[in-house]
């Protein structure tokens, strides 16, 4: 029996697949939806204050799925989450262990959202159904998800925090970035990015545009997004932008999902 060695002519042939010799393999990864809008219902701004500010919301959800914009909903989780985050700390829960119990809630708001969603094609899907949403969306659906990434027991801690670095706003960022969509969009209860809290300081002004660096420079006490997705807009390769509109007022939602540049937008 002959023991030559037959070797496929490839670019991976004699690679080490840990090196960076960026002339062996041409990778030129694809946006697979770039034209999908990829938003969530924040929790405790929208969905805590119940159907007086949500309904509005899901009705200019579906009139831009009437128009043919296809959406991709995830939720947050709001004041029963950061209950969780409370009690687990207090316990001394590893942040793993956070991670997990806190994904339950917005996984409930998400449930309940599909509901509402329901007779206008609103199907929730686990992370593990994700690769089934261009199917979902071209039958006409608005898949509803939840904003926590499935990371669970195997999140990273944050310094000085015991709190799970990656939540809500991480999740929807990383759907954005994943599908290829251009652009996030945060629904929330204010204009968008302001100089400070806005609830707390009159004085506040809203930033209209800024760029990710700026805004870190800037370190405002005050953030409308988690940190991190702040940190990674910049090494994003298709979600470049995140956008913030105000949910409470009305049509603020359809224009932000026509693409148009109301609220605030965070520019990588």
């Amino acid at each position: 029996m002959s023991t030559d060695r037959r070797t496929l002519p490839s670019a991976l042939s004699g690679a080490t697949l840990t090196g960076h010799d960026a002339s062996s393999i041409d990778y030129r990864p694809v946006a697979l939806m770039p034209d999908v809008r990829v938003v969530k219902i924040g929790g405790q701004s929208i969905l805590d204050r119940g159907r007086a500010a949500l309904f509005p919301v899901l009705d200019e959800i579906i009139a831009a799925r009437k128009e043919g914009i296809q959406v991709v909903v995830l939720v947050g989780g709001g004041t029963r989450a950061r209950h969780i985050y409370s009690i687990a700390s207090e316990l001394e829960m590893p942040v793993g262990v956070m991670a997990t119990l806190g994904k339950y809630i917005p996984m409930q708001n998400g449930r309940m959202v599909q509901m509402l969603l329901a007779r206008h094609g609103g199907l929730y899907i686990l992370p593990d159904d994700f690769e089934k949403l261009p199917l979902y969306l071209s039958l006409g659906c608005t898949p509803v998800m939840s904003g926590m990434p499935p990371f669970g027991y195997w999140e990273k801690r944050e310094a000085g925090s015991r709190i799970p670095p990656h939540r809500t706003d991480a999740g929807v960022f990383l759907s954005a970035e994943f599908l290829g969509a251009p652009r996030a969009i945060f629904i929330k209860d204010e204009d968008g990015l302001y100089t400070d809290d806005p609830k707390k300081d009159p004085n506040a002004t809203l930033i209209p545009r800024i760029s990710a660096a700026e805004l870190t420079a800037r370190d405002l006490p005050d953030v409308v997004v988690e940190r991190v997705v702040v940190e990674y807009l910049p090494r994003a390769r298709w979600c470049k932008e995140l956008q913030i509109v105000n949910g409470t007022k009305p049509g603020e939602v359809l224009r932000a999902l026509r693409h148009e540049d109301n609220g605030t937008i965070i520019h990588a």
